[in-house]
């Protein structure tokens, strides 16, 4: 069964609210082992919907609608999709009971457009609404599977959940569910990453492999589709061995990780203690650890030095140094990092000097940037040369800092 997933509703197209509905479907109707080759987006709109109907009735299986089933004028799914198949909209006397039932409830007087969302096409499984007024549908008919949703993420979940999932599911004997395994990658450039896998990629067929590019970092979706899940799951881990000899140590998790949150929590695992320095970040290295709850057993604090004289006054830094090489410089990012480690007494300091741009300063590039990382066994200095918007600048260098200290604590130093 290959499936469809359509939103309707012109707020979406406007970019007034984001199209969560499709990401949790999908997501569902992975784990039931159907395939989704499409997600289409139309406004309220008859003549558009019904060609979106027409062309999805002509390459998918399963139509699945959200949105449009509510009580004003532009709410036309149901409409559209009953005069497309040639169906009668009937009313459902249950879900007219609970809708009459909620206004009772509510004390508020019910107006007569709202028996409209009592309407269901003729011959349908009606899906019950348990947190709204509007009923799902679901329908087989000439070959095709269509399931009506609303649009409200707090209402269609709980319908998909309890009562789509269990519709579709008795329609698929057999099924070989979907197992997917999201690898996360920093350090690593997209198109770098895929060369380096090539063949992986070009031999796929079950499991499969798809490059993603995300937030100034890449991650790679493997998915396998067999019936047994440990199969499945076997087959994931000899995929991501092959990958992880080759690019291993760009891993840094999995999932919705970040690597804020696994720096954290390696930092928790060792016990470790870390404080920052930030000039060209301004803080938000420490902003990113505090977000997390407990952040407080593994960050000692931060000096956000962003003048020289906080530099020299505060944090410790040579005059001499700061005359000679500058603020941007290696040396200023070690002695940063020590100062800031000797401050706190944390297990590691972590500084942040450089160029947010627009312009350059200290005759350096905007973009130019240096990250000190200090511990018990010494300090170390990673040059960067970064291009982008200031703000781009200023949260890729949070990124590295984060992906040098997760590499560092990784490995025990």
């Amino acid at each position: 069964m290959n499936a469809e997933i359509i939103a309707v509703g012109s707020e979406l197209l406007l970019g007034q609210i984001a199209n969560t509905n499709a990401k949790f479907i999908s997501s569902e109707l992975a784990d039931l082992g159907i395939n989704v080759f499409y997600h289409s987006v139309v406004g309220d709109n008859p003549r558009r919907l019904e060609s979106v109907i027409r062309t999805a009735q002509s390459r998918s299986d399963l139509l699945i609608f959200t949105g449009g089933l509510g009580p004003t004028k532009d709410d036309l799914t149901k409409e559209t999709i009953a005069s497309v198949l040639g169906r009668a909209l009937v009313y459902d006397q249950e879900a007219m009971d609970h809708i009459e039932m909620y206004f009772k409830r509510t004390g508020r007087a019910m107006t007569e457009n709202n028996r409209k969302q009592a309407l269901v096409l003729e011959g349908c499984e009606v899906l019950p609404n348990r947190h709204g007024m509007a009923p799902g549908m679901a329908l087989n008919t000439d070959g095709l599977t269509y399931i009506l949703l609303p649009g409200p993420p707090k209402e269609m979940q709980p319908m998909f959940t309890h009562f789509a999932a269990p519709y579709l599911s008795g329609r698929l004997p057999g099924k070989e569910p979907i197992v997917s395994r999201v690898l996360r990658f920093f350090g690593i450039g997209e198109s770098l990453l895929e060369a380096t896998l090539e063949d992986i990629i070009d031999e796929q067929s079950n499991p499969t492999v798809a490059p993603l590019a995300g937030n100034h970092e890449v991650t790679l979706r493997l998915s396998a589709k067999f019936k047994d899940v440990n199969t499945a799951e076997e087959q994931l881990d000899v995929l991501e061995g092959k990958i992880r000899e080759r690019v291993g140590k760009y891993l840094y998790g999995y999932g919705d990780d970040t690597l804020h949150k696994a720096a954290a929590e390696v930092l928790k695992e060792r016990k470790l203690s870390v404080s920052s320095a930030e000039s060209l970040t301004g803080g938000w290295f420490g902003k990113q650890l505090t977000d997390l709850p407990g952040s407080s057993e593994i960050f000692k604090g931060s000096v956000v030095c962003y003048t020289n004289e906080i530099k020299e006054q505060i944090l410790g830094v040579s005059h001499e140094l700061l005359s000679s090489e500058g603020a941007v410089s290696e040396g200023c990012a070690k002695q940063m990092a020590e100062n800031v480690r000797r401050l706190t007494g944390s297990n590691i300091g972590i500084s942040f000097t450089g160029v947010a741009g627009p312009g350059p300063s200290e005759n350096k590039d905007a973009g130019t940037v240096y990250i000190g990382l200090a511990d018990s066994s010494g300090t170390e200095v990673f040059p960067l040369s970064l291009s982008g918007s200031r703000t781009s600048v200023r949260e890729r260098s949070v990124l590295y800092g984060m992906f040098y200290l997760l590499s560092k604590v990784k490995k025990g130093q």
